[in-house]
């Protein structure tokens, strides 16, 4: 397992787990599962802190994961939050795409 999704599921301070979270979310697109899964953490994350936007956001978010990551189609690098958009790709920090290229 990968050190940003093992830390995401350990972390116990929000704004850690987001951030591993966010960087989880990286990892996980190209494989419908996994991307869901952290989509379905990122849901339970928001509604613990009430935040219904955030919540709200991530069911829309749920629903189209694993079709896009079945199709190829999501934009990479992005975070999944959110206060970034659906479909805006966004640069892949350098030690995540070391990951990506050697799964």
């Amino acid at each position: 397992m990968p050190e940003p999704v093992r830390a995401a599921r350990t972390t116990t301070n929000d704004e850690a787990h987001w951030w591993h979270l966010e960087r989880a979310h990286i990892l996980s697109q190209p494989w419908p599962w996994p991307h869901t899964a952290n989509h379905i953490a990122m849901f339970i994350l928001a509604v613990r802190q009430r935040d219904r936007r955030e919540a709200f956001r991530q069911v829309i978010r749920i629903i189209v994961a694993a079709p896009g990551s079945a199709l190829g189609r999501y934009p990479e690098g992005n975070t999944g939050r959110a206060r970034v958009g659906l479909t805006q790709p966004m640069p892949i920090p350098d030690d995540l795409a070391a990951m990506l290229q050697t799964a």
